[in-house]
């Protein structure tokens, strides 16, 4: 993995309808149904789920995902490759345009975008055309990107076109977290999952504005093992879609999507010191992937899930901390790529003590938004932007 800079990219506000986007949506659903489960985990009893309902407010191109902006607004990512922002007014124009710097076959494009939190730095994360998962920064001035700012912090190069994870965050710490799945294809030909000397199948976590192009932060789990990347902060992941932090607690949650047979739900308190090995590809879910061997250090799911029903391919969601739906209030929300039921799960101290069906469909659901007055957004690859409000 080498960082690269490249000076001479620039940001273009224009809007595109391209044929390969339609194409690269119909690969995507094609490639997640193939690779996933649904069907809630029995030994979660069932209690009184919060009465919800979604409220379009936006239809966008192919949203991937979303992140609270400065003044209030959400920021939207547009597979294809553009970035726009929703405010009180509905969806403006986009305000980045990099859809000549990716592609959108497989599970290709804009896939993640990030703010610190002072709102200073925007970062963006998606596969240029040559495959190569990118994070790339930003500087912020009034609320506005500037062009002239953009550099590379990290790539990673893909062995195949799914399983790229893309999502990023800032947590707690005020550190960047990275998700990239185990590389593609089926079953982790290459064992990533489980190999410490490569970034892919992994959490990473790194402060970008420590060095250049990126510093490694000193607790990091593995920084005193030669053998291991200095980046990763958890592994044994397959393709972690959707990550979040508990902005009540700290605490870590990730959708990890599933080969044939278990969606996954992974959980790492906020005092975690990182290292922690979800057991992919020895392990989906609880139980062993092809004959493997659980992991002697392996953190099983707090939640799973089979493909009994109609699910295939968990999207994580977020912890809801907003104010107008009460009943809702530190539960965990989540959905289904191909069954659309939006869920939430009651924890107590990692443990889940219920699962709820909260009576409402968002569609493809491909990812969440969470504003920064805590409300969520539930974002379908078909283009709408719902907010879930109290009935």
């Amino acid at each position: 993995m080498t960082p690269r800079f490249t000076a001479s990219r620039r940001i273009t506000v224009k809007v595109r309808t391209r044929s390969s986007a339609i194409i690269g949506t119909i690969c995507l659903v094609a490639s997640l149904a193939l690779t996933t489960a649904s069907a809630d985990q029995p030994a979660a009893p069932r209690q009184a789920a919060a009465k919800v309902a979604l409220k379009k407010v936006a239809t966008a191109q192919n949203p991937t995902a979303g992140a609270a902006g400065p003044g209030g607004t959400v920021w939207i990512a547009e597979r294809p490759g553009t970035v726009r922002v929703l405010d009180d007014q509905g969806l403006g124009e986009p305000v980045l345009d990099i859809s000549d710097e990716t592609t959108t076959d497989g599970e290709r494009g804009l896939l993640g975008i990030a703010f610190d939190k002072e709102f200073a730095h925007f970062y963006i994360s998606f596969t240029n055309l040559e495959g190569t998962s990118t994070v790339d920064e930003f500087a912020m001035r009034d609320g506005k990107i500037q062009p002239d700012t953009r550099r590379t912090v990290l790539t990673q190069t893909q062995p195949y076109s799914n399983h790229n994870g893309g999502d990023i965050k800032f947590g707690p710490d005020g550190y960047l977290y990275i998700a990239l799945g185990d590389g593609g294809a089926g079953g982790d030909p290459h064992g990533n999952g489980q190999k410490l000397d490569t970034l892919l199948g992994k959490i990473l976590r790194i402060d970008p504005s420590g060095g250049e192009p990126y510093a490694i932060p000193p607790d990091n789990p593995f920084v005193d093992d030669p053998d291991a990347k200095d980046e990763i902060w958890a592994y044994g992941l397959r393709n972690p879609w959707r990550f979040s932090f508990d902005a009540g607690t700290g605490d870590l949650l990730i959708g990890d999507v599933g080969q044939n047979d278990w969606e996954e739900i992974d959980w790492a308190p906020a005092n975690s010191k990182g290292g922690e090995n979800y057991g992919w590809s020895q392990m989906e879910g609880t139980h062993p992937f092809r004959g493997g061997t659980e992991p002697a250090n392996h953190v099983p799911p707090v939640h799973e899930y089979d493909r009994t029903n109609l699910g295939c391919s968990v999207t994580g969601g977020y912890v809801y901390r907003g104010n107008a739906i009460p009943d809702l209030k530190g539960q965990y929300v989540y959905s289904d790529y191909c069954d659309g039921t939006v869920r939430s799960l009651q924890m107590e101290n990692g443990k889940v003590t219920g699962a709820n069906d909260l009576g409402v469909n968002g569609g493809e659901v491909i990812s969440f938004a969470q504003g920064g007055d805590g409300e969520l957004y539930v974002l379908a690859i078909g283009g709408s932007i719902s907010r879930i409000d109290p009935v």
